[in-house]
């Protein structure tokens, strides 16, 4: 047995700190070095998540790590303190490290597959705005009283925007106070997929044994199962078997029930039943807090004029936040100086956003057409299909399609939560008209002059 000498865990982090600092957290330094006997060093995790979190992720870079700080060839395993203190020496060592069937993993494999919380997802590290307050408080009420206060829980929003945050929040919340709780997490995809595959080897019975048989089932992005009419009735009845029961259904989707297309209706009356909550996009100040936070996560150091210049530059979604600040901090490293605003500047030079150049913002574009079409900003955002609504809705989110970088799924999620599929019809229908109607051609020109004349104002 080899003795861990002193500052050895401050060595070991500030090794992946300069050579992985993508994967560095600052609750890396609440691991703690329990011994290194017969080539493996144990470090322990009292953190369940963060444990299994380690176990399928990090390996392979703490090894590296180890094994350069002590100069000999290592090979680490996370423990939790339960399993650290009946270690047995004489044990057989595991080839591998970081693999889903490491020690420390307490739950039914068939979770573990299908479920990898991220330590970063908490309530504490959620930056609460205007646009997200509801879903937040619904969130923790949901967390607190799982199958009593809001049942089914159903959140929406754009890409990028916190609903997966709060999916393992919720999660998270949950499994702390019941350990012990059948809690499946799985995505749409993974559902439809294993129950084709339940399907094909004649298993259904086990497949709805899984599912049915849960405490809360949370399945994100459930908007997958448009057009799936055979997983949709399949899903029907799970759906019932649970919420007869009083068991706790959470569901994320990029679009509200109502926006789903080609979903069947006796599904959109039971995700609308319980709370339907939407995301919106984090204002200025929201971003500011959102890039502060990520920064404190990291154990980055940022200059307070630093946050304020990345979110006026990225005004998209919280992963383009989030990639905008590695972005500052690699080129920071690279260049082995302290991030200043003209290291960020030189960072993200050439990073395109929403505003720059002579390019019209998506914000220039909605107040173009609303005022050309004298509609308010609230009837465009709303589920109204009249003609005169209708109409200025498809010419923004074709003007924002050919002027903006934004992807369909981020111009549907600013236009109340629609799926891409409508914003490509909008598109379609906008090219199609214009190519045909000299009239509706002409307004769109003048719209484009407006935005032109505002765009080198």
């Amino acid at each position: 047995m080899l003795k861990i000498e002193p500052g050895f865990r401050e060595s070991l982090v500030d090794y992946l700190r300069k050579n992985h600092a993508d994967i560095c957290r600052h609750w890396f330094d609440d691991i703690e070095p329990s011994e290194i006997r017969d080539g493996v060093l144990r470090l322990i995790v009292r953190e369940p998540v963060q444990l299994r979190y380690l176990q399928r992720c990090c390996g392979t870079h703490f090894t590296e790590a180890a094994q350069n700080v002590t100069g000999r060839l290592l090979v680490v395993r996370f423990v939790s303190p339960e399993d650290d203190a009946k270690y047995d020496p004489r044990a057989p060592v595991a080839p591998a490290v970081s693999t889903p069937s490491d020690e420390g993993s307490e739950r039914p494999a068939w979770l573990d597959e299908q479920m990898l919380l991220s330590p970063d997802y908490t309530f504490g590290s959620f930056v609460i705005g205007p646009g997200n307050r509801l879903a937040h408080a619904a969130a923790q009420a949901v967390a607190q009283k799982p199958g009593r206060a809001y049942n089914p829980y159903f959140i929406h929003g754009g890409v990028g925007l916190g609903k997966t945050h709060l999916l393992h929040a919720i999660c998270q919340e949950l499994l702390r106070a019941q350990p012990n709780l059948r809690l499946c997490y799985i995505s749409c995809n993974a559902f439809m997929d294993l129950f084709h595959e339940a399907v094909r080897a004649g298993r259904m019975n086990d497949f709805r044994n899984r599912f049915r048989t849960a405490d809360v089932l949370v399945i994100d992005d459930i908007h997958f199962l448009s057009k799936h009419e055979q997983t949709q009735e399949e899903f029907f009845h799970t759906f019932n078997a649970l919420y007869q029961l009083g068991k706790q259904i959470i569901l994320s989707s990029d679009a509200a029930p109502t926006e789903i297309p080609d979903l069947e209706e006796r599904l959109t009356s039971r995700f609308a039943a319980g709370l339907v909550a939407r995301i919106e996009r984090p204002c200025f100040e929201t971003r500011i807090s959102i890039i502060k936070s990520k920064a404190e996560l990291h154990g980055v150091a940022l200059p307070d004029d630093v946050p304020s210049y990345i979110a006026a530059k990225i005004d998209t979604n919280i992963r383009e936040l989030e990639g905008a600040l590695t972005r500052v901090r690699g080129y920071a490293m690279a260049a082995g100086q302290p991030i200043t605003l003209e290291l960020a500047k030189q960072a993200l030079e050439g990073e395109s956003s929403s505003r720059s150049g002579n390019a019209p913002s998506l914000q220039s574009i909605i107040e173009s057409v609303t005022r050309f079409y004298d509609v308010k900003l609230t009837e465009l955002l709303s589920k109204r299909r009249h003609k005169s609504i209708a109409m200025p809705r498809q010419v923004c989110m074709y003007l924002a399609r050919k002027h903006t970088r934004f992807s369909l799924e981020e111009i549907g999620g600013y236009f109340g939560g629609r799926d891409h599929t409508t914003v490509m019809h909008a598109v379609r229908t906008i090219e199609q008209k214009v190519g045909a109607d000299s009239k509706l051609q002409a307004e769109v020109n003048r719209i484009e002059q407006d935005l032109l004349q505002r765009s080198e104002r």
